[in-house]
């Protein structure tokens, strides 16, 4: 009985959509977080009567003939690389980027990781680093002795020191864009990583063509919308249930041809 195993991909397909959404949910605070949403497929069909085959010696064709469906799989899970909200915390250190474009950070392998998440702070060196302690590239370090420290829109950092007038350029951060953004491989600590099917990083200054902006003082939130997410959560949960009815009922007719004697 097929409807038993298409059931069974039924439910394990809406088991991946509750999994998705519940990450959804649980990241809704995370700084620079991206929404991801699930998309399915059919599996193959089993031809019973293939259409446009003969099905009389006069030549004549079938119109549609009859094709039964085994079941749905799991196709991708897409991340959704629209632009959460910026919101303002006055910590001269966080940094938002307004626009297309990827923070570049060393991590320790020697690897470049690329964040949204600019909560950036300073190292016992005065180096910018991110929460974790990695490098922020090119790697900035900031006096001690500045006074205060202002990154414009382009990714200059200029600190201003006693006894000067104009204000110090200390170094001049750097964005990457990618061809295909959704290519990129999450690695958790809001991190992601270059493949094959992101393509190569183009790193360039802030606001050049196809970079946004940097904004010194703000993070971006999380782009993940509480009701939609919940409205997913609760179709996806009763397609479940629909799906495990099947189940139920298959199981009904094949006791039922048990009991035939």
């Amino acid at each position: 009985m097929r409807s038993l195993h298409i059931a069974a991909t039924g439910m394990l397909a809406q088991q991946t959509n509750v999994e998705v959404t519940s990450n959804n949910l649980a990241n809704m605070s995370t700084t620079g977080y991206k929404r991801r949403r699930a998309e399915f497929q059919d599996l193959i069909y089993q031809n019973l009567r293939r259409v446009g085959s003969q099905s009389s010696d006069s030549g004549s064709l079938l119109p549609s003939g009859a094709q039964v469906g085994l079941g749905v799989r799991t196709a991708a899970i897409y991340r959704i690389n629209e632009q959460g909200n910026l919101q303002q915390t006055e910590n001269r250190f966080d940094l938002a980027i307004r626009g297309n474009g990827f923070f570049q950070i060393t991590l320790p392998s020697g690897e470049v990781g690329y964040t949204r998440d600019g909560t950036f702070a300073l190292s016992a060196e005065g180096t910018l680093v991110t929460a974790e302690g990695y490098l922020v590239q090119p790697g900035i370090t900031i006096p001690a002795a500045a006074r205060d420290v202002t990154i414009n829109t382009s990714g200059e950092v200029l600190a201003r020191l006693d006894g000067q007038v104009a204000p110090q350029n200390v170094g001049q951060l750097r964005t990457a864009i990618f061809a295909n953004e959704g290519g990129l491989e999450a690695v958790g600590d809001n991190l992601y990583l270059a493949t094959p099917a992101s393509g190569q990083p183009q790193a360039a200054a802030p606001g050049q063509p196809g970079h946004g902006t940097v904004m010194q003082g703000f993070i971006e939130t999380s782009n993940v919308n509480t009701v939609q997410e919940i409205t997913a959560l609760i179709t996806a949960q009763r397609a479940y249930e629909m799906n495990s009815r099947v189940i139920t009922a298959s199981d009904e007719m094949l006791s039922t041809l048990t009991r035939l004697k």
